[in-house]
């Protein structure tokens, strides 16, 4: 009898307990002996329900932690955002033309400065806090670029083809003039100076972008892109109507180019492959819709914001990246201060020889006075440098960003192996040579291969902006730049 109890327990365990594991779990009782059997059953089920329960507190507690993370995303860039705006609002309230983002740049880098030097923990939960926002801006930056390059065909369709040819060489021979200029200078001051390199604070790094992302985009596209050919106006305006899948062809086109082969992007940079994609995606749609390119691409940039496209939502981005300075400036701010010399002189004198060698250049080439204007600011990042060309009358705000879109191409395809050749080995002078010439592209095209060049890259690339607009809100430098263009 006992012998036949133990066989149906066992039975009884195959049936509702089919897993091995489990079943090896259980101790081999002997025959004789089936109640011990059956409790050896019951607490092994106890034990699988226990576990069953913590995975799915675990389940619970990663939804909950993603969840407070982009709520923690959303808040601190919202607020980095809406800082942008009142300023922006304000500024021009009072009809000031200093940039306001440079201005809230000053704000911020004080304000941490200040609760570094009174109250550091204070200083440490600022930054701490503001982190998910700056990895943000950080990962996505290239993509608040792309809206200019996106309409050049707008931008230049008005400009004679001999003068694109000399606005392209200047932007060629300026970026190698000014690369040399900075490096140079770079060297000569650590010479004398003689100041030892130590470590920089590390920086984190964003994420890389996962497939789910990319599917997620890709079904945004497809829907509403099929949507806007049957409904065009059906969020109430063409340009609006068309913004998710423009939108969404730009993000596509920026995470395949972020994914090519990196000798493929020494030719083929990503910020061209996203440009590509959206104008293939408005070239598509004006096809089928019977729109035409041209309006499309209008739809896409309209400055208006009453009526959004999807490289305007873009555009809202560049005030919170001159923001994002005061948080990059003030994480390396041991290393400015123990670089001050090099990284200061460097920089001034980079900035005053691109701004007036590009006037210069203009003039000795025959350009037109109003195209010299527009390419001015070639070497500043286009958040910065949209700002120093409203300083002046006639200029191109299109051309001007396409025109630094352009040389940070250049900078971004070509700079390694320039530095290279001109024997830069210090990684102090490769850093401010190559943000000062070719802002943000040059600046993750080094980095990327140089990572110990990378914190004098993010110096040099905040100050070269920064010192441009001050240079440019002064109304002499402003009117001896003009005399120069004659």
């Amino acid at each position: 009898m006992a012998s036949n109890g133990g066989k149906k327990l066992r039975n009884f365990t195959n049936l509702f307990l089919p897993n091995a594991a489990i079943q090896q779990s259980l101790i081999l009782i002997p025959p004789h002996s089936p109640q011990d059997y059956a409790l050896k059953c019951r607490q092994s089920l106890l034990t699988t329900m226990n576990s069953t329960v913590s995975e799915s507190n675990l389940t619970t507690m990663s939804i909950r932690s993603t969840v407070l993370k982009l709520l923690h995303l959303v808040v601190s860039l919202g607020i980095v955002l809406a800082m942008d705006k009142f300023l922006n609002k304000v500024f021009v309230a009072v009809a000031i033309k200093f940039p306001s983002s440079l201005f809230g740049m000053f704000c911020i880098f004080t304000v941490l400065v200040v609760l570094d030097s009174t109250v550091p923990a204070a200083a440490t939960g600022l930054m701490n806090f503001f982190q998910p926002a700056l990895l943000f801006i950080q990962r996505w930056l290239p993509l608040f670029y792309v809206p200019y390059l996106v309409v050049l065909p707008l931008s230049v369709k008005d400009i004679p083809a001999a003068s694109g040819l000399k606005i392209f060489f200047i932007i060629v021979g300026g970026w190698l003039a000014s690369l040399c200029v900075a490096g140079f200078t770079a060297i000569a001051v650590r010479k004398i100076v003689n100041t030892e390199m130590i470590p920089a604070e590390p920086m984190p790094k964003p994420s890389s972008f996962s497939s789910v992302e990319l599917w997620s985009w890709g079904g945004i596209f497809v829907i509403s892109f099929v949507s806007a050919l049957l409904y065009p106006t059906a969020l109430g305006t063409n340009a609006r109507t068309c913004l998710p899948f423009l939108l969404a062809s730009t993000v596509i086109g920026y995470m395949f180019g972020s994914w090519l082969p990196s000798g493929v992007k020494m030719v083929f940079h990503p910020i061209i492959f996203c440009a590509l994609s959206a104008d293939l995606a408005a070239l598509a749609y004006g096809k089928l819709s019977h729109f035409g390119l041209d309006p499309v691409l209008g739809y896409y940039l309209t400055k208006s914001s009453s009526n959004p496209g999807a490289g305007d939502i873009l555009v809202d981005f560049l005030g919170s990246v001159v923001l994002s300075f005061a948080f990059s400036m003030f994480q390396q701010r041991k290393l400015v201060k123990r670089h001050a010399a090099e990284i200061f002189t460097a920089v001034i004198l980079s900035t005053f020889f691109s701004l007036y060698s590009t006037a210069l250049a203009g003039r000795l080439v025959g350009l037109e006075p109003s195209l010299t204007v527009s390419i001015l600011p070639r070497c500043v990042t286009v958040a910065l440098a949209l700002s120093i060309v409203s300083f002046f009358e006639g200029a191109n705000s299109s051309l001007t960003a396409a025109a630094v879109v352009v040389t940070g191409l250049v900078g971004a395809n070509f700079v390694q192996m320039t530095l290279d050749k001109l024997g830069f080995r210090d990684p102090i002078a490769r850093g401010i040579a190559t943000a000062s010439s070719a802002h943000g592209f040059g600046t993750a095209a080094l980095s990327a291969k140089e990572p110990e060049a990378l914190p004098f890259c993010a110096i040099a690339y905040a100050l070269t902006g920064i010192f441009a607009s001050v240079i440019c809100s002064v109304p002499p430098v402003r009117q001896s730049l003009l005399a120069v263009i004659g």
